[in-house]
């Protein structure tokens, strides 16, 4: 198929059912801007993939970006598009929607097809590698960029080994004329641009002024790409929050990696990875999109066109487990800050000596209350309940460097506090869980403890208790 770019495709206004039976109880997926069904054609017994979106300038835009890139081998395919008007269960009338007819793909997504592999190797990474950077340099071509790309929106044509791998969803993609300002991204696949745009879009709601609009361009496409080969070569991403469990979808410890270009190769995945596999990676994820690699120079590299070694690699391990990815993500952060930290131990000033805010508008606060003293005083705060010294002592054992002379002693330290926290409050879940996550059996901890994270879960548990314990009345 050759899709000419200068065509409009106009979408037809007769009714879809007229030559399609929709399955409208089947959801192959739902993509950014709509579920997706399957249909058979009648006239010839095809099925394809039906894509149901409201009709707004954001889809027409999506469907013009796909009709342009259609055609390629990489590129799912769009063949026509209907306007009709629809009203689904739950709707009080119906709306004026568009229903793109697509290419069927029944291979799965690109992920998920990995790890269900046995044996899979460099050389299959570079493999699909090129396929992908096909599909982007086509793309590219045009003047459009994705803006989206992630393994959700690769999916393989069908279950063979010969299936091609192709781009699908084109809800985010816009022709690159030196104006792209919006902050669409998926978190573990945003380029620095991206979210220096947000940044940017978010002080301009605040009303904040800003001297002059951002701008990115289609080379965070690249740094997207540069992700998804470091995650096919090892399982995991190279950013990633060191709080797992933080409930927003990106937050500041990963915003500042991703900004900085931190990150690393660790040994035990990385030692029989080749030399040029790494360099595609550090020459994609590059902060300035100025030095970054252009796809032109990607389809060029040695890593793509030359001998690859068959190298086995364990990413369809990870893949294959989303708990075991979040497991090997917390291990490697908690090595990355091992030899971050350094090891001193701490020093404090005495506390008449320090300069504390909050303590002078304290005294401040107490010295206007004698000068105006009443009668009566009020009653003094009650004590802490005696489980709060009980996990700050925790806390303690866990976070502060060489609080106790070896290795053995600290433990033995930590499981006397964790013993006493437990008797003063076992009746709390949060607690319990947080316990529970490093293996403490009642007595003892079954494996080695990660005390960093189990230190940062009690000091968040006893922060949200003083947010509560302070609420109005």
């Amino acid at each position: 198929i050759t899709m000419n770019v200068d065509m409009k495709l106009e979408p037809k206004t007769t009714s879809i059912t007229d030559e399609y039976d929709v399955d409208w109880n089947q959801k192959l997926g739902t993509g950014i801007s709509g579920p997706v069904r399957v249909a058979t054609k009648r006239s010839t017994g095809d099925k394809y993939a039906i894509k149901v979106v409201v009709d707004r300038p954001k889809a027409q835009q999506e469907i013009q970006m796909h009709w342009m890139c259609s055609g390629h081998p990489h590129v799912v395919n769009l063949y026509e598009v209907y306007r009709n008007e629809l009203q689904f269960p739950g709707e009080s009338e119906s709306q004026s929607r568009l229903l793109l007819v697509l290419e069927l793909m029944d291979g799965g997504e690109l992920f998920f097809r990995i790890s269900k592999q046995h044996g899979f190797t460099e050389r299959h990474a570079a493999a699909t590698t090129m396929q992908i950077a096909l599909a982007v340099q086509h793309l590219h071509s045009l003047n459009i960029a994705h803006r989206d790309l992630k393994p959700e929106n690769l999916l393989y044509k069908d279950s063979s080994d010969e299936s091609p791998i192709k781009l699908c969803d084109f809800g985010f993609a816009k022709l690159d004329n030196g104006d792209l300002m919006t902050p669409q991204f998926t978190p573990y696949y945003v380029s620095p641009q991206v979210l220096e745009a947000q940044r940017r879009h978010r002080r301009e709601r605040s009303s904040v002024s800003v001297s002059s609009p951002y701008t990115y361009d289609k080379s965070c496409d690249m740094w997207s790409l540069g992700v998804i080969i470091y995650i096919l070569l090892c399982g995991y991403p190279p950013f990633y929050s060191e709080h797992p469990s933080s409930r927003r979808a990106i937050d500041r410890s990963m915003r500042r990696k991703i900004m900085n270009g931190t990150y690393n190769f660790p040994e035990r995945e990385w030692e029989r990875v080749s030399e040029p596999a790494k360099d595609i990676v550090r020459k994609l994820l590059c902060v300035d999109p100025h030095e970054r690699m252009s796809i032109e120079d990607l389809v060029q590299h040695p890593w793509l066109n030359e001998e690859v070694p068959d190298t086995l690699l364990q990413s369809p391990v990870f893949m294959s487990n989303k708990a075991n990815m979040q497991d090997t993500i917390a291990l490697h952060s908690s090595h990355v800050r091992n030899m971050r930290i350094p090891d001193r131990p701490s020093k404090l000033k005495p506390v008449e000596s320090a300069v504390n805010p909050i303590l002078v508008k304290r005294q401040q606060i107490m010295r206007q209350g004698e000068e105006g003293r009443k009668m009566h005083s009020p009653s003094p705060p009650p004590p802490p309940p005696p489980y709060i010294k009980a996990v700050r002592d925790v806390i303690a054992c866990c976070l502060i460097p060489k609080i106790s002379l070896n290795t053995e002693e600290k433990k033995t330290a930590l499981i006397d506090a964790v013993a006493r926290a437990v008797k003063e409050w076992s009746e709390n879940e949060e607690l319990m869980s947080a316990l529970k996550e490093q293996s403490w059996n009642g007595t003892s901890f079954n494996d080695e403890v990660n005390t960093y994270e189990l230190g940062c879960a009690l000091k968040a548990l006893l922060k949200g208790l003083a947010l509560l314990e302070h609420q109005p009345r």
